[in-house]
């Protein structure tokens, strides 16, 4: 497997073919290639795919997880890293931050992508015009998901659906409701011409495009942009996709991150792809070039305590992310019938340094895979933990570096314990979303009968099952709400629990005009120093610095300098 570039004037195209596998991109090099060749079947091929490549600079590397998790009410920050003050919303966090930079740039080179290869489409001769129409509708379902995370991160933003061969300082901030129609636009278009499944998986198809722009319309229907149906439309595509393919909720909601057979399973409607392959991994340096870091971020410093060391099993404790009282006292609050709190964390850690050791005040001797660590996620009666042959650490003990670990992203696959290549893939639309979204868009547009049932369908999911078929029903009948129970509030709490740490909370607090109430409420980090302002990111000094005209043609966010 080789690395394969196409450069058309200022522009770079990391594209490639998709490997027997049928997995993700495997790369080689081609440099300084003509307009000619990307007119042709191959390089028009290349360059669809070159453009799915920027996924892979946002999705599970820590700036994505910085912008979309930090600084909610679901996540504040562990003990380490160097953006805390992203999620504390002090004055550092400013136009010059290089995440909110990289962000911008790597998003704006993915439209780039799209557009330069639809604007050579007509132009390839020698393959299928229905192929061509697919390739095409491909691009069109990525240039909007591109432009509906600007518009949700920075609101206006530059608009354009035209490639840029060279250089220009020309640029505006085009507004949101023109943003808005073009995502919707370009997806109306993919659902019009994709197919229901690809031969190529991780290419973008109908459903995809179905729940993206659900999930679009849910967002646009309470912003500046809203559109009298938003509402009706975001739940009507939601239950085409639940309703009229082969997708399903799986049993266990476990099984949803085993890594391999979750990956690839019923409810994974489309998914980010990453690789074993340490060349492809990574779309860039910026993107941290590990693939699928997302293994790192959410761990607590387990490798220090008696009877551990950092290893492959238990993963790299970054300590980024330490998730609130708010997470684990009131979203995880029901642990005899929700099963979510004990498929979502890690509470026990197996010696992997066996020896002996001074533990609740007596000498302890592990053996490998002894029981060496314990988070019971509550208090134990003093006596209890005192005969406890291992560390216990309870809620009162929770520090920056020691908390539950959120395991939905470990990576125990990886050949060794400092191997950053992450190869995951980052489940980006799942049915339990989907269910989620016709739920809020069902509710607000008045049918809550639909609203109740599809919320109820995730819940039921995630109660106790297997014990013996009473205590199941109790479970499952336990876990079941009616309308009157149906609130927005609700609505957050389950997707806090059902899609934690998944790059959606900050945008979902955003969307619900919730953010600043919230992290005021619940993030201790964050709460003293956020305003309104903060509902919107700083935009990149350097696209004010080399637009002609600078703030005048292309105006700060107000709050940021």
């Amino acid at each position: 497997m080789m690395n394969k570039k196409i450069l058309i004037g200022f522009i770079t195209l990391c594209v490639g073919i998709f490997g027997s596998c049928k997995r993700m991109l495997d790369e080689e090099i081609r440099s300084q290639v003509s307009d000619e060749y990307i007119s042709t079947p191959e390089g028009f091929e290349d360059g669809v795919r070159a453009a799915y490549s920027t996924l892979r600079t946002f999705h599970a590397n820590e700036m994505g997880m910085t912008l979309t998790v930090f600084g909610t009410d679901t996540y504040t920050m562990g003990s380490d890293g160097s953006y805390k003050f992203i999620n504390e919303y002090t004055s550092q966090f400013d136009p010059r931050v290089d995440f909110v930079g990289n962000l911008w740039n790597d998003l704006y080179i993915g439209i780039n992508t799209c557009n330069t290869v639809i604007d050579r489409s007509a132009d390839v001769e020698g393959l299928p015009e229905e192929q061509k129409n697919v390739r095409t509708s491909e691009l069109m379902f990525l240039r909007a998901y591109y432009y509906f995370t600007l518009v949700q991160q920075f609101g206006a933003v530059h608009l354009t659906t035209t490639g840029t061969t060279e250089a220009t300082t020309e640029a505006s901030r085009t507004p949101v409701a023109e943003v808005y129609q073009l995502i919707e636009d370009d997806l109306r278009t993919a659902i019009a011409n994709l197919p229901d499944t690809q031969n190529d998986y991780g290419r973008a198809t109908k459903p995809a495009a179905e729940h993206l722009l659900a999930r679009v319309l849910l967002t646009r229907a309470s912003s500046e942009a809203a559109q009298d149906s938003d509402y009706a439309d975001a739940a009507a595509l939601a239950e085409q996709v639940i309703n009229n393919y082969n997708f399903r909720l799986l049993d266990d909601f476990a099984s949803v991150f085993e890594q391999g057979t979750g990956e690839r399973s019923e409810e994974v409607i489309w998914a980010v792809q990453y690789t074993r392959n340490a060349i492809t991994n990574g779309a860039n340096a910026d993107a941290d070039g590990t693939g699928n870091a997302a293994h790192r971020y959410f761990l607590m410093e387990y490798d220090i305590l008696p009877g551990m060391n950092r290893n492959v099993t238990d993963g790299q404790p970054w300590k980024r992310f330490m998730p609130t009282d708010y997470t684990l006292e009131i979203l995880f609050e029901d642990r005899v019938n929700d099963t979510r709190y004990k498929k979502s964390f890690k509470d026990v850690f197996y010696c992997s340094r066996p020896g002996t050791y001074n533990v609740n005040n007596k000498q302890v001797t592990y053996q490998l895979g002894d029981t060496a660590v314990w988070l019971p996620g509550y208090q134990l009666d003093p006596e209890v933990r005192a005969s406890k042959n291992f560390l216990v650490i309870e809620p009162s003990n929770y520090t920056q570096r020691l908390y539950p670990t959120l395991t939905k992203f470990l990576d125990p696959e990886r050949p060794d314990m400092n191997y950053e290549q992450g190869s995951r893939d980052f489940l980006a639309f799942r049915l339990a979303e989907t269910c989620l979204i016709a739920a809020e868009a069902f509710m607000y547009s008045g049918n809550m009968d639909k609203a109740v049932e599809y919320i109820n369908m995730v819940r039921a999911r995630a109660a106790y099952n297997g014990l013996d078929e009473a205590e199941d029903e109790t479970h499952r009948q336990a876990m079941l709400i009616d309308a009157s129970q149906l609130t927005i509030d609700f609505i957050l709490e389950e997707r806090g629990r059902e899609l934690l740490g998944e790059q959606l909370r900050w945008y979902d607090l955003v969307r619900t005009h919730q953010l600043v109430d919230r992290v005021q409420q619940y993030n201790p980090d964050g709460g003293n120093n956020i305003r309104e302002h903060h509902v919107l990111r700083p935009i990149p000094q350097d696209q004010i610095d080399r637009t002609e005209g600078g703030t005048s043609s292309f105006p700060q966010n107000p709050g940021y300098n």
